[in-house]
């Protein structure tokens, strides 16, 4: 399966091409087709209308958006009735946004009852993605639960449980991409391909977000390297240590990883899905916390490296 998709962006600067080479403008100047996508998480902006961050983001400059679909969040599929959905799909048309993913936290470290309801859940943040987006329905990223040191006794129960989302994700036509947390039981890149590895289907894939490799002291280059096949979805932000304490912090504030190698290596690697913006709780929850100027500084901060990755124009 290609995960590769004909973006609203990309369509349009196509189609900007064509028309500059028919009046004889420097094809040059106009905007090429991005190859990955960079987009911002909706989670990072629960106090705001999603209507109103959506605009927001397409006037940062954002190629797409993730909506947080997390019980009771604004983009909670049990809150959007259709004419929701249908104004939500217009809204993102309208804006040229794509919509490569949905969050939701599930887990599979819990009870029977409980899993099954999991399990209709996922049903309906799949529906919501088709009502959205049918001709490319986005994934359903989610981490999994459970703490490190209890990998070993858990993964197994992780398995089993796996197998029945894979069975709706087929049924749903929807990938699921499951994302290795460093507080969570799967939490290192050999861990999340073994359990990829036990599914073996195109329905789960992985999310790559490499601030929790980089709290285990893990190598990017080398992290990336082995999960990059079956990677899906890429979340990115950083951590800053202060005083002794390491917190995630928006991606680029700590200058301390080369995010124009790291695109780089995507691209190279044969990655097509989106980079996106992750605000970790560790930041919308402090006092003060201003979602518009965290979008806004992501941007700043990460816009040069895909320009000198050679996967956006310089703006």
């Amino acid at each position: 399966m290609s995960f590769e998709y004909m973006t609203r962006r990309r369509f349009l600067a196509t189609t900007a091409a064509a028309a500059a080479v028919a009046t004889g403008t420097d094809v040059k100047s106009a905007e090429p087709p991005a190859k990955i996508g960079f987009g911002f998480s909706l989670y990072g902006m629960k106090s705001i209308k999603t209507s109103q961050a959506l605009k927001i983001c397409a006037d940062i400059g954002y190629s797409g958006v993730e909506l947080a679909c997390l019980k009771d969040w604004p983009c909670d599929p049990a809150a959007l009735q259709p004419s929701d959905r249908k104004d939500l799909r217009m809204e993102l048309n309208d804006l040229a946004l794509d919509l490569p993913g949905l969050m939701d936290n599930l887990g599979l470290l819990v009870s029977d009852e409980v899993h099954r309801t999991n399990l209709e859940r996922l049903k309906q943040v799949s529906q919501l993605g088709h009502d959205l987006c049918p001709e490319a329905p986005p994934i359903i990223e989610t981490v999994l639960g459970g703490k490190p040191d209890d990998w070993n006794a858990v993964k197994d129960r992780m398995v089993d449980k796996l197998k029945d989302w894979e069975k709706v994700a087929a049924a749903q036509r929807t990938v699921i991409a499951i994302k290795a947390h460093a507080f969570g039981a799967l939490h290192t890149p050999q861990d999340a391909i073994w359990l990829a590895d036990q599914i073996n289907s195109p329905w789960i894939r992985l999310v790559f977000d490499y601030s929790h490799f980089q709290r285990q002291g893990l190598p990017l280059q080398e992290s990336l390297a082995k999960m990059l096949s079956k990677t899906v979805f890429v979340h990115v932000k950083d951590n800053v240590t202060t005083d002794g304490k390491t917190e995630f912090a928006l991606p680029g504030d700590a200058r301390d990883i080369d995010y124009v190698q790291y695109l780089k290596q995507l691209r190279d690697g044969g990655y097509r899905g989106a980079v996106v913006v992750e605000v970790s709780a560790q930041v919308s929850g402090k006092p003060g916390y201003d979602p518009i100027a965290a979008a806004k500084k992501s941007y700043r901060n990460l816009q040069p490296a895909f320009v000198k990755a050679g996967l956006r124009v310089e703006t």
